[in-house]
């Protein structure tokens, strides 16, 4: 029996001794973290946070941060690193591309991408794409074209060149000119406008100066060199060796307009290869005072012989000089005259432009003043079409000169002409192959005088009459009425009476027109619409 208990007790006395030998090391380890932190509470001598006397002042927060620099490079770097609302939000802001920058969208697009986007806009959204960013302000800038320039100083400090790089048309004209006075009276000429200086009721002259010659020329030698591919150039008060800098630089040079033009300044567009559309601006009154004459004609004639089209404003001139660009001006098409101070007998100089196919003339006080014999006025063989524009016509020896050298024209137009009554009318009778006529602000023809030169065209298709107070629907002839239901396209308003609709093709209902139709029913249908 003893002996069967001696394992069991052994096995007890096991188990005691190793729970005294666990217990004796848990109060040995117990001990010891009270030691460490005994430690830990002691202060270091050497630390700056040990426990301050007294009779000291307490330390403040500003003062314990500066000194302790291991806390303030931890908390800066707690800082940086952000806090865990801030990395909470952050998933909320990914998107769908990670690789996708939110701050320009149109990053990963090339220029000429986006370049091309922004030409399928229409003109009124392009400007405003501008204020994007700087990237479309600079995209935008290569799409202008064409640029009208207000203020000299953005010639001169080059940034109409660095701002649109790919200019082809560009108008100096308006920048040109130096005005001090704030007048509300502006006097307008083609495309500009200057105030004008006034007292009372009086008005003097156009107040205004123009910038300095030799200051134009360095602003063209500027512009041709940044802009070579430039097609159109207005400028005004311009050197000789100005345009010879622009047509050494810009090659394709196809249209130029001068003001201010003289005999010495068409010297320098004979080095305009291309040129094809010209327009010499030399007197207009009250701005600027220049002579254009036989001279500059004959330079211009000899140097440009591509021209296409020429407009003569303001210029002196006779037979030589119109004879002269008839001559080397081939291809000559078009010719205007505007308030023009041509010499007696240049009219006659006209038939040697034997491809002109357009005369033209606008505010001219007389068209010739001495005509010459009948003989020596030869017809422009090609001419199609007479346009005269707010001309005085009070001259007959003039007036039916002017026919005869057009008796080939083929439209001829009339607007706001002084002195066209029936007798100077009666003169076009002399063309006879006129297919279209238009009468506007005439009021001193009547249905009389356009009924006589009528019926002498026998292939007129096309008529026009506005605004003609004499010309009026009672006045209507039978005969008239038939012509008119024989034309393709008129268009009849003389005045704001009047009864005729002026869409539908021939018809007449004038009294005496009606009277004609009620005895022919066959005609009924000419009241019908088109």
């Amino acid at each position: 029996m003893q002996k069967e208990n001696n394992p069991r007790r052994t096995r007890m006395l096991k188990m005691r001794f190793r729970r005294s030998v666990s217990a004796k090391e848990e109060e040995k380890e117990e001990e010891g973290r009270k030691t460490t932190a005994f430690a830990a509470e002691r202060p270091d001598p050497r630390s700056p946070l040990r426990p301050l006397k007294l009779n000291r002042r307490s330390a403040s927060w500003s003062e314990s941060w500066l000194k302790n620099t291991t806390s303030l490079k931890n908390v800066i770097m707690a800082m940086q690193l952000g806090s865990p609302k801030e990395s909470r939000l952050k998933p909320a802001q990914k998107t769908l591309n990670p690789n996708f920058d939110i701050s320009d969208r149109t990053a990963q697009l090339s220029d000429q991408i986006l370049l091309e986007i922004l030409t399928k806009l229409p003109e009124p959204d392009r400007k405003p794409s501008a204020l994007v960013c700087k990237r479309w302000l600079s995209l935008q800038g290569r799409l202008v074209r064409s640029v009208k320039v207000k203020d000299w100083s953005f010639v001169e400090s080059g940034r109409v060149i660095s701002r649109f790089p790919s200019l082809t048309q560009v108008d100096l004209v308006p920048g040109s000119l130096i005005s001090d006075r704030n007048s509300g009276i502006l006097l307008n000429h083609g495309g500009f406008s200057v105030p004008v200086a006034c007292s009372g009721h009086r008005v003097f002259e156009a107040d205004c100066d123009l910038v300095p010659g030799e200051v134009v020329d360095r602003g063209l030698s500027e512009l041709g060199s940044g802009c070579p591919n430039l097609k159109k150039l207005v400028v005004i008060g311009a050197s000789e060796l100005g345009l010879l800098s622009v047509a050494e630089e810009c090659p394709t040079l196809q249209e130029l307009e001068l003001h201010k033009c003289n005999d010495n300044l068409l010297r320098g567009i004979a080095a305009c290869e291309n040129l094809q559309v010209l327009k010499l601006v030399a007197n207009v009154e009250g701005l600027y005072a220049s002579v254009v004459s036989d001279i500059g004609l004959t330079i211009l004639a000899q140097g440009c012989t591509r021209l296409v089209k020429l407009e003569l404003s303001g210029c002196e001139g006779s037979f030589d000089g119109i004879k002269a660009i008839g001559q080397c001006c081939q291809m000559l098409e078009e010719l205007s005259f505007c308030d023009h101070r041509m010499d007696g007998g240049w009219l006659a100089a006209l038939s040697y432009c034997e491809n002109l196919k357009t005369l033209r003339f606008q505010s001219c006080k007389r068209i010739e003043c001495v005509p010459g014999p009948d003989e020596y006025l030869g017809a422009c063989p090609a001419l199609e079409n007479l346009h005269l524009h707010n001309c005085q016509l009070r001259d007959k020896k003039s007036v039916r000169a002017l026919f005869m050298v057009c008796a080939a024209a083929r439209e001829i137009v009339f607007q706001d002409c002084w002195g066209l009554d029936n007798d100077m009318f009666r003169l076009a009778s002399i063309c006879r192959r006129v297919t279209f006529l238009s009468l506007e602000g005439c009021s001193l023809l009547t249905t009389e005088g356009l009924e006589s030169v009528i019926l002498s065209w026998k292939e007129l298709e096309r008529l026009r009459v506005v605004s003609c107070k004499n010309i009026k629907d009672k006045d209507i002839s039978p005969t008239l009425s038939i012509i008119f239901s024989t034309l393709i396209d008129m268009k009849w308003r003389p005045d704001t009476k009047s009864l005729l609709p002026s869409s539908i093709v021939g018809t007449s209902l004038g009294k005496k027109g009606s009277r004609f139709f009620r005895k022919s029913r066959d005609l009924k249908f000419l009241f019908d619409a088109p």
